[in-house]
């Protein structure tokens, strides 16, 4: 069995080498073709050597084809993955500084919040020119797996306006199914769940053990777990105002409404420093940073370490090499799957991008009607879905106007600023973010004149509630197999660190 898989944005090693052992652990695919295309020559570089010598230890006869020529990569793929950051950790900084200036204190900022947006502004405008490459090169009818975030917005953009079929993947029902596993005292492959909304917002609908329905169990087994007690207070507070668990981590979740990081003398009361994930002030991009820094600086013993070994037992929770393992073969794979509605769920928008159960097989990929969410439930996700839409349609159309609506209706952005500064606060955001942002050329333009000949609005030297000191390489060389074990993982949250950092 031969194909073509190409890896856009493979100079990112979290996903990139998890996702290759995954996909060259299932038999039928030991005779596939293989490329890698990133911008940054050294990253990808460092990552190929790394992967190739994965697959030469392993005994197979694949050569990776790496190139910083985007369509030649692309080139007759039937599957292609994205893993790409747009703007790297240059770009995600801004969106973290700029908007806590006025107030906006975000853990993550990669997927709703000032942060997600701008994100999207600039992840959307090149993936819509990624997927042009697609339409010209790639297999007919190939597949877009989406790993980026802001995962609903980029998604969403290149179904509708891409004329790519995308579908976007994320581990974030995995973790909170082993949660729920955890603390009802059940193994994770014991306990049956439905889990539906968008990605991020998705809850568990429908938690059971053989047969028996424990979602009604849920809070009071949250509230006295000993951990989870101090570190999931935002989640637990939703599960006890709407009734259900929510998907998405503490500090993730606390970003994506608008009650729980609005007061800076309030948020330390929802959030836990043990991990970034729990809500620490720019907590994603600190360890994102610390892993680059890591990784750039200790990829030689890298490639002294022993191989990872391509076994069935050795694959993630990843969707991805499932899915293609289903399309491929005929296996039947269940998982979660971000798609365009179109009626899975009913109270939720036709055109939005939901996160619902799914099955694949050689048929394709199916998504079983799950009807109506709780009502409290689809409108948390209506509100970021009014976010999504309008944040799309801003960047497919460089229009700052609805960028600014965008901003207005973000729940959190709302309920800290007033329009006014709102509006200089996208200003800041769009000229500081230009180079990435070609779409915005005349709004930034009319932007930087506002903020060099108007009376501007007075901004704080705010730091955040919560924000820990990146570590240096060599405080990171105190504790070398945590620093390896952050920046190889793509899901940087999956453990809890022996030692955090210094506020």
């Amino acid at each position: 069995m031969s194909f073509k898989i190409s890896f856009i944005g493979a100079g990112s090693i979290g996903f990139t080498r998890g996702l290759l052992r995954d996909l060259l652990s299932v038999s039928e695919f030991q005779d596939i073709e293989v490329s890698f295309t990133d911008i940054n020559p050294s990253n990808l570089q460092m990552v190929t050597e790394l992967c190739q010598r994965d697959i030469n230890e392993n005994g197979l006869d694949i050569k990776i084809h790496a190139t910083t020529n985007r369509k030649e990569a692309l080139r007759g793929a039937r599957y292609i993955f994205s893993v790409v950051r747009i703007g790297g950790l240059e770009a995600f900084g801004l969106d973290i500084d700029i908007p806590l200036k006025y107030g906006i204190d975000q853990c993550v900022g990669d997927t709703l919040c000032a942060g997600g947006i701008m994100y999207g502004q600039r992840g959307i405008a090149e993936m819509l020119e990624i997927c042009k490459d697609i339409r010209e090169v790639a297999e007919e009818n190939c597949i877009l797996l989406n790993y980026a975030n802001p995962m609903a917005m980029i998604t969403w953009a290149c179904n509708v306006y891409g004329g790519v079929k995308t579908i976007g993947l994320c581990h974030g029902v995995q973790g909170g199914h082993r949660q729920i596993a955890e603390v009802l005292g059940y193994k994770k492959e014991e306990i049956d769940i439905i889990c539906a909304g968008i990605n991020h917002q998705t809850w568990y609908i429908s938690v059971k053990h053989k047969g028996e329905d424990l979602t009604g169990n849920l809070l009071e087994a949250f509230e006295e777990h000993p951990e989870f007690q101090k570190t999931e207070k935002v989640r637990i507070d939703m599960l006890r105002r709407f009734g259900y668990y929510s998907t998405e981590s503490n500090g993730h979740l606390s970003e994506y409404v608008p009650w729980y990081r609005k007061r800076t003398d309030e948020i330390k009361e929802w959030i836990d420093l043990g991990s970034w994930i729990n809500g620490e002030t720019g907590g994603y991009l600190r360890v994102c940073t610390e892993g680059r820094n890591w990784f750039e600086t200790d990829f030689p013993n890298w490639m002294k370490e022993p191989s990872l070994t391509y076994k069935q037992e050795n694959r993630s929770e990843e969707h991805g090499s499932y899915i293609i393992e289903g399309l491929e073969t005929g296996r039947v794979y269940r998982g979660h799957f971000n798609v365009v509605n179109n009626g899975v769920i009913t109270n939720l928008p036709d055109d939005a991008i939901i996160e619902a159960p799914g099955y694949v097989d050689r048929n394709g990929i199916n998504m079983p009607h799950v009807g109506d969410l709780p009502l409290g439930c689809a409108a948390v996700c209506n509100v970021s879905i009014s976010v999504q839409r309008l944040a799309v349609e801003a960047a497919v159309k460089g229009d700052d106007f609805l960028l600014r609506q965008a901003m207005m209706m973000d729940p959190l952005v709302g309920a800290v600023c007033n329009p006014k500064e709102i509006w200089q606060m996208t200003d800041e955001l769009l000229v500081a973010q230009e180079k990435w942002l070609p779409q915005y050329s005349k709004a930034i333009s009319e932007a930087k004149y506002r903020l060099e000949t108007e009376q501007l609005i007075p901004t704080k030297n705010y730091q955040g509630a919560a924000r820990l000191k990146t570590k240096t390489v060599e405080e990171m060389a105190e504790n070398k197999e945590e620093a390896t074990k952050n920046a190889s993982a793509a899901d940087k949250a999956k453990e809890r660190p022996s030692s955090v950092g210094e506020l």
